[in-house]
């Protein structure tokens, strides 16, 4: 029997992180799409006629299905009761449909058709919803806007559901093993996509001179297109363990309704759920105006026509070299000698150093904030082994609490004292930045595999899903809130490069003072409650 069990792929350490691959590579294509349109914020405006209020709705309806429609709830359920194999792919064709609608909403086909002229006389309204100002479309709305709003709900419903299922994943394969170190690493490739849609997004815009923000879109289609493809892998890896181990996840103590008052009866429950919707209110939102807000307080001038620096061959150059930068500096994390080890971090370093370089001298905003992931896939997995082997997963998002605030405020008060200044500037650009990436990573490492210490095991999907719910409140709302703030506290045509976003990014150091709150609350909670999130994963 033992022999039998030592043979299962959960047990073969290369098959683990085979299935991990294969769901962080569908997230990683689902994070390039989630923010497909964001460094190109400018040319939404001025090809579409997209202000920042109807940028933000459309970037805030995202969750919008997920949060009044309860459809996270839902996905939570699916989860439980049919597994993590099915729900993946389901995500994965939900994404994709979602993401195609969009397509269609900023290509050059929807102008002028019968669906604009319907979606241009139509959902200006929306009784409820508009009383209580919570509509995902207004009056004046661009049509595209609105349809482009619609692709975005399903999209997100499949996002969202890929994210609850990737930890459930995760939960499955790795528990009692390197979880926290898998949840780490898988958080870290994922969000590489956030740096190379930020990289190829423009790139595909502006692709042989002829500005299409359509092609940027059809890029991220094909990627969705991939993750559809690597669940469906994951699909039969996953049953083939089940057929080893003899699990039927979806059948061994069925999920009850009943089952979700234990969960939100957990004082612990909540107060992570919390820190999670703040921390991630700062972050994501953010990402969505980041290019826009470098390039409203950078000072950048393109480069000579005709140099190397304006080429389009320069983008894969340093994306490549980007691409050294993240593996090198991971895998730096998994080699035992330490003249492996420190060699290539060095090389990470070095990389990164000529990344940022290249980066100063296209005089690229969106080339600047992809620096936004690249230190925390070096440092995620360090912290999701130091918590499993140490613990301390409370005081690390304490920490990630602090960075946030100072990152925000340095964003808001110390970035613009240095506007004529180019090189200053860049230097207090990329420093925030990269310290910025790094207190996100603190979140995953030390966040979500507390979960499991808080619930019991049949309802870990409904767990993560309402943390998720509770979550996408926060993304819902405050992209929206910062577009309307940015066209109240800018007078009206003010060109899409020179907006002032002092107040909404105080507003995002604000959640992180209110998170540090909670962060310090949940640290004495777990002291008196011994809930073990300060203790480590792995037991000796």
């Amino acid at each position: 029997m033992t022999q039998a069990i030592q043979k299962t792929l959960r047990d073969s350490a290369a098959m683990r992180w085979t299935a991990l691959l294969l769901l962080a590579l569908a997230m990683f294509c689902s994070y390039i799409f989630m923010d497909i349109l964001s460094p190109i914020k400018d040319l939404m405006q001025e090809t579409r006629g997209w202000d920042s209020t109807a940028f933000g709705t459309m970037q805030g309806s995202e969750v919008f299905l997920n949060v009044f429609a309860f459809f996270l709830i839902f996905a939570g359920i699916i989860l439980d009761k049919m597994g993590v194999r099915f729900t993946a792919v389901l995500s994965a064709a939900v994404m994709l449909v979602g993401a195609i609608i969009k397509w269609y909403a900023v290509s050059d086909a929807f102008i002028g058709s019968s669906l604009e002229t319907w979606f241009n006389n139509n959902l200006n309204y929306i009784p409820v919803f508009d009383e209580l100002g919570v509509s995902p479309f207004y009056a004046g709305m661009p049509a595209s806007a609105k349809f482009a709003a619609c692709g975005f709900m399903i999209f997100g419903c499949g996002c969202e559901m890929a994210g609850i299922t990737v930890s459930r994943g995760i939960v499955k394969w790795f528990k009692g093993r390197e979880m926290a170190l898998a949840m780490g690493s898988e958080m870290a490739l994922a969000r590489l996509g956030v740096a190379t849609c930020m990289i190829f997004s423009p790139y595909f815009a502006r692709l042989g001179g002829e500005i299409s923000v359509s092609r940027s879109v059809a890029f991220g289609v094909v990627l969705m297109c991939i993750a559809l493809i690597m669940t469906i892998v994951y699909f039969f890896m996953d049953r083939k363990l089940d057929s080893q181990t003899g699990e039927a996840e979806e059948k061994d103590d069925p999920f009850k309704i009943s089952d979700i008052g234990q969960i939100l009866t957990s004082s612990g429950f909540w107060l992570v759920a919390l820190l999670c919707v703040l921390y991630y209110s700062a972050i994501f939102p953010f990402q969505k105006y980041a290019v826009n807000m470098l390039q409203c307080n950078l000072t950048l001038t393109a480069p000579e026509e005709g140099s190397f620096w304006a080429g389009s061959n320069v983008t894969i150059i340093q994306y490549v070299i980007m691409l050294i930068v993240a593996a090198a500096g991971f895998a730096s994390n998994f080699q035992k000698k330490a003249s492996a080890k420190y060699g290539l971090l060095g090389i990470s370093i070095v990389a990164l150093i000529i990344y940022c370089y290249m980066g100063y001298m296209r005089q690229s905003a969106e080339s600047i904030f992809a620096v936004f992931p690249l230190l925390a896939v070096l440092i995620t997995p360090i912290l999701g082994s130091y918590v499993d082997h140490h613990g301390k997963a409370a005081s690390m998002l304490i920490l990630g609490s602090l960075l946030l605030i100072a990152c925000h405020l340095t964003f808001a008060f110390i970035l613009p004292m240095f506007e004529g200044n180019t090189i200053g500037g860049a230097l207090v650009a990329y420093i925030t930045i990269l310290v910025l990436g790094s207190s996100f990573s603190l979140v995953p490492a030390s966040l979500w595999p507390s979960v499991p210490k808080l619930v019991d095991a049949k309802v870990i999907g409904s767990a993560y899903a309402l943390i998720f719910w509770i979550q996408n409140i926060g993304l819902w709302l405050f992209p929206m809130l910062y577009g309307k703030m940015l066209d109240l506290t800018n007078p009206a045509g003010t060109a899409a490069t020179e907006l002032d976003h002092t107040i909404p990014l105080v507003m995002f150091a604000c959640l992180g003072v209110a998170a540090l709150i909670l962060g310090l609350v949940l640290k004495v909670v777990d002291k008196k409650k011994g809930l073990g999130l300060e203790e480590p994963n792995i037991k000796d």
